[in-house]
């Protein structure tokens, strides 16, 4: 049985995703790893458009806002060939410092939890293969 992850307190807004969303990204964009990968997905035009839509997509996964309305998926299935495996839990290291920094111990936790989730999905609808039949 899955462990549902911890709900957000009620101080958790959409502005304070916002915030959130600017500073993690600024973070990534400085890491020497994952920063050429967003630099080369997203124009220097594209960063305040991506960034207002990190933040809906935040708010909806959080918040129930369905502020988002978009494919992650399929936005992230156009890089794949520019993103391995192991970037994950650099990017969940950053959003986990960086929601550390900005948020209730509880708010951190909540999209923490929420991020790791979404990571593993991802992850595993970009590499996991089954074998093919022989």
């Amino acid at each position: 049985m899955k462990t549902p992850d911890p709900p957000p307190t009620a101080a958790l807004d959409h502005e304070a995703l916002s915030g959130l969303v600017q500073a993690f990204y600024a973070r990534l964009r400085r890491d020497d790893v994952l920063g050429p990968v967003f630099d080369r997905a997203i124009a220097p035009e594209d960063w305040p458009p991506h960034l207002a839509r990190m933040a809906d997509f935040w708010s909806s996964v959080m918040l129930g806002s369905g502020r988002y309305h978009g494919q992650p998926m399929a936005a992230h299935l156009r890089h794949r060939d520019a993103i391995a495996p192991e970037m994950f839990d650099l990017w969940l290291g950053h959003w986990q410092d960086t929601a550390k920094a900005l948020l209730s111990p509880a708010d951190a936790d909540a999209v923490t939890a929420k991020a790791r989730r979404i990571a593993k999905s991802l992850g595993l609808a970009l590499f996991f293969r089954l074998p093919s039949a022989v």
